[in-house]
């Protein structure tokens, strides 16, 4: 019988002696498949061993865990609860191993990690040439986008261990912030462009140019957006957009276009060859540039040792 109303479930020793990891396992996988079916064929066991698991933890817990609907097994609010932590469990367990595995070979070791398209390419690669060439075994997942949110949600999901991006609002509450620098946003233009030759700008000086951007809709595009009006100024009209910083910069390199980026990729991991920034001051374009993780997940000795690369990186940029 299932208890109903305010629940009082304590965390002592019956609970621990019930509570095996085989059945948070099967719970997982039947929550995953919709079906105890496809979870046993999954697991290669019985249906009634699936069943029996659950209604184990149904009895542990004292309440239910899944209800049926009509497109199959669907968690409770109980069940959505006690998986969210399941996961988390799983994911600790897997980076013990891990970590046992670094401890005996640190040569070896696996990381994931998420980053901006211009952080992976001016931080995180010559982050990961210095520690492949030092941990040949070692093995790295980089994730790449633009929303911050979808950051966030990898963290929180244990899909990666840490990620570095551009912040331009305090983080919530669940995640710690490690500020590497701050940075500013600057416009480009080629070094054939024979802009680069004025001693000084102002925005609205260029609007008639030919401008490249990332489009408005994703998290840099809108904070490009926003610049524009802080002065008082309607975005310009754009000529090309894309997501794609690499593609951008070959653009505004040919000398017609101009754009704006983020400062530091015109420093690292060197100077630039071919753009140049203008001299045009910009509102609200300074922002910090931070290695967000999750507060209750202990770092992997990977993760601590790609973080001291990734700090001496950009301690140039912090002393700027």
């Amino acid at each position: 019988m299932f208890q109903n109303g305010l629940l009082n479930v304590p965390w002592n020793d019956r609970i621990k002696r019930r509570l095996k990891l085989r059945d948070v396992d099967i719970l997982m996988t039947v929550i995953q498949a919709k079906s105890m079916g496809k979870a046993a064929s999954r697991l290669n066991i019985s249906q009634p061993a699936i069943s029996k698991a659950i209604a184990d933890l149904e009895h542990t817990l004292g309440v239910r865990l899944l209800d049926r609907s009509h497109r199959g097994i669907e968690p409770t609010a109980y069940g959505q609860a006690f998986i969210k932590r399941g996961v988390a469990l799983f994911n600790e367990l897997r980076q013990g191993v891990q970590d046992i595995d670094f401890l005996s070979d640190p040569s070896a070791g696996e990381l994931r990690v998420a980053a901006t398209e211009a952080i992976a390419g001016a931080i995180v690669i010559p982050a990961l040439s210095q520690l492949t060439r030092e941990h040949p075994r070692m093995v790295f997942h980089v994730a790449t986008g633009d929303q911050v949110g979808t950051f966030y949600q990898h963290l929180a999901e244990r899909n990666v261990e840490l990620a570095i991006t551009r912040i331009s609002r305090e983080p919530p509450k669940e995640f710690s912030t490690e500020v590497l620098f701050y940075d500013s946003m600057v416009v480009v233009a080629g070094k054939t462009n024979p802009l680069i030759r004025r001693r000084k700008l102002i925005l609205a000086d260029l609007l008639n140019e030919p401008w490249i951007q990332q489009p408005p809709e994703n998290s840099f595009g809108s904070l490009v957006a926003s610049v524009f009006q802080a002065s008082g100024l309607v975005p310009p009209q754009l000529t090309v957009t894309s997501s794609s910083p690499n593609l951008l910069a070959e653009l505004v390199a040919t000398g017609k276009f101009l754009s704006v980026v983020v400062g530091f990729s015109l420093k690292l991991p060197r100077k630039h060859p071919f753009l140049r920034p203008l001299p045009v001051a910009l509102a609200n374009a300074r922002h910090p540039v931070a290695i967000i993780t999750l507060k209750d997940r202990e770092l992997s000795p990977p993760a601590h040792l790609f973080i001291e690369r990734v700090r001496a990186i950009t301690k140039p940029l912090a002393k700027s």
